[in-house]
């Protein structure tokens, strides 16, 4: 049963010139490729790739004097020197930047002022960099300003951040939808890489990781995971490298800045602002694109948070960004929330159910709890039933029963399933022979619930078996209605029955073992057995005269091989056949006559009574 659960392909579309970088860190590759979350699944798809994107990795845009020197040495002189530097560089003309195309150095060099200015908030220095620009470099800078926004902490850089936002824009920036999915990503980054106090390093360990196993959790071809997970490492380490050179840049040495609700508040203001600057500019598709951007990282950063970080400060940023998009017109909350009952990111559930509750949206709690337990994922379907009000149990729990997975079959059982639901779940784990799943269940299933659906249980068991009657097998052995007489009856009544909907293979078998007339089968084969052992005590010509043998050994020779397979078996009732065989022997041995259907253990051990010790202790422990 295969639970991938599918998403519009999304387009974080960059714009930029692989030949021409906006620092000397960045690279990109102008390939058809899918966006972070999409890379994971894309690959699923026909072509094996997923949409018309161009793929970017940018590292954050420092010198590399600042990457060597200690902190952040970000100072506003020394910009300014290198203004002038620049200017001389790039060969001010009278007509402005936007009339031409940079070279490459040139991008380089402006990349590194900006990013500095933008660190050491250096507004006045930050806007007169735009006017030397070409349009697509003012997209960039339109990425780099608003991906700072979620490391602003005062009111004053509040306003720096948003009025170069605004004058960007006025300049020309128009790559919006490239800088809504991107910001998105990277803040769901900062705000997930705050649930616990760890290092970047730890991190990108988790991250990695994390990664790795939600690819071996989707289907494809293994080279095409392998370019995805590769595409996506790239995107993740970039966002993680940003979020590094802004807290160095705070004072953080590897560690995340934890902001308070008032910073919180004024970081999502910006992301406000943008939107409103944006307009009818985004689209809904683009607000669907960025929702899906936002929820991806979650998704992978799951084992690392914290139980209740969805409801703790460090998941504010996040709540607030996801409102706002659905505000915009986002419109796959369901989709992203079934996705993250998947992968077992049960804080991100939470955050969906609570984005649903707010906005009137209907997901699919039912469905999600579907896939949160094929995947075991224990911690997500608490969190969907206590929370999320699931109550659909059966589907999900006979699923379980049919794949042996004992940890959810308990789980569901605990949770006061219905009757009926118990009772459909023993009859899937027995059709697929999942022993253990059907012990632990049968116990729970009421007797008259059972009696009354003996029939229907085996005959559904059988036609569902696919080739094994294991399951069938333990249910018999078992008196699963509490009565040998009336399992055995169960038992011969469909041995016997022309009903086309018992499968022959179903009907072979109780026929050979549990019928009333596999009970006199074994009474005959009892009977040629014990006179083939006369013939041959009178007859045989062997060197060693069975006569002279001690009588356990005698009786080993005989009846051990019996008394093993009997003991095999296990359960508390015999197969007709061999309570058939046991009766005959229990005669020939000491003359009494236990025929009734609940003496086949009795019988045993008269058996046994009769073996050498060091025999019969030998078999108990094979």
């Amino acid at each position: 049963m295969d639970f991938v659960v599918g998403t519009d392909v999304m387009h974080l579309k960059d714009e930029i010139n692989p030949e021409e970088p906006l620092c000397i860190e960045m690279e990109t590759e102008e390939t058809e490729t899918g966006t972070p979350k999409n890379e994971v699944q894309g690959f699923l798809q026909e072509k094996g790739e997923g949409s018309n994107v161009v793929f970017s990795r940018e590292a954050p845009l420092i010198s590399k004097e600042s990457r060597t020197s200690s902190g952040c040495t970000c100072g506003v002189k020394k910009f300014k020197s290198r203004e002038a530097v620049a200017d001389s560089e790039l060969g001010m003309k009278e007509k402005s930047g936007h009339d031409k195309k940079l070279s490459r150095q040139d991008r380089i060099e402006l990349g590194r002022l900006f990013q500095g200015a933008i660190s050491s908030h250096d507004w006045e220095l930050a806007e007169s960099l735009i006017l030397l620009v070409d349009p697509q470099t003012l997209n960039d800078a339109l990425c780099i300003t608003l991906d700072a926004i979620w490391f602003l902490c005062t009111q004053q850089e509040l306003y720096g951040i948003t009025g170069l936002i605004k004058k960007i824009i006025t300049n020309g920036a128009y790559d919006f939808t490239r800088a809504a999915l991107r910001t998105s990503f990277l803040a769901s980054c900062v705000s997930a890489c705050q649930s616990r106090t760890m290092s970047l390093a730890d991190t990108v360990t988790v991250m990695a990781q994390r990664l790795h196993e939600r690819l071996q959790e989707c289907n494809g071809d293994e080279v095409l995971k392998a370019e995805a997970g590769a595409k996506v490492q790239k995107f993740t380490d970039w966002a993680l490298k940003c979020i590094g050179f802004h807290s160095r840049c705070q004072g953080n040495m590897d560690r995340v800045n934890h902001y308070s609700a008032v910073e919180i508040q004024l970081q999502l203001s910006a992301f406000k602002t943008f939107l409103d600057l944006a307009g009818n500019q985004l689209t809904g598709k683009d607000f669907t694109e960025a929702f899906d951007a936002a929820c991806f990282p979650l998704t992978l950063f799951s084992s690392s948070f914290d139980t209740g970080w969805a409801s703790g400060i460090s998941a504010t940023v996040i709540q607030g960004l996801l409102g706002m998009l659905v505000e915009g017109g986002a419109d796959n909350v369901n989709q992203c929330f079934l996705e993250a009952s998947r992968f077992g990111s049960t804080e991100l559930v939470r955050i969906l159910l609570q984005i649903a509750q707010r906005n009137s949206l209907d997901v699919d709690v039912d469905l999600a709890l579907g896939f949160a337990s094929h995947y075991c994922k224990i911690g997500t379907m608490e969190c969907l039933v206590e929370e999320g009000n699931a109550r659909a149990f059966l589907g999900p729990l006979m699923r379980a029963a049919e794949r042996g997975c004992m940890q959810v079959v308990q789980w569901f059982v605990k949770r006061d399933c219905r009757d009926m639901e118990l009772c459909l779940a023993l009859t899937a784990a027995t059709s697929c022979s999942q022993v253990d799943v059907a012990a632990y269940l049968l116990p729970h299933v009421p007797q008259h619930v059972l009696a009354a659906l003996s029939i229907e249980i085996l005959k559904a068991a059988g036609e569902r078996s696919g080739g094994s009657l294991d399951g069938v097998a333990f249910l018999l052995r078992s008196d699963f209605l509490g009565d040998p007489a009336a399992t055995y009856a169960v038992a011969d009544s469909i041995a016997k029955s022309d009903d086309d909907a018992v499968t022959p293979e179903l009907k072979a078998f109780l026929r050979k073992h549990w019928s009333q007339a596999a009970f006199f089968d074994g009474l005959k084969q009892g009977h040629e057995h014990y006179m083939n052992l006369m013939r041959i005590l009178k007859l045989g010509g062997s060197p060693i005269c069975l006569r002279d043998l001690p009588a356990p050994l005698r009786m080993a020779i005989a009846y051990l091989p019996l008394y093993r397979e009997c003991l095999q078996t296990g359960g508390r009732l015999l197969s007709q056949r061999l309570r058939g065989q046991l009766v005959v022997a229990v005669q020939r041995l000491g003359g009494q006559v236990l025929e009734e259907v609940n003496q086949g253990r009795e019988l045993l051990a008269i058996l046994e009574s009769h073996l050498p010790p060091f025999l019969v202790q030998a078999s108990s422990v094979e």
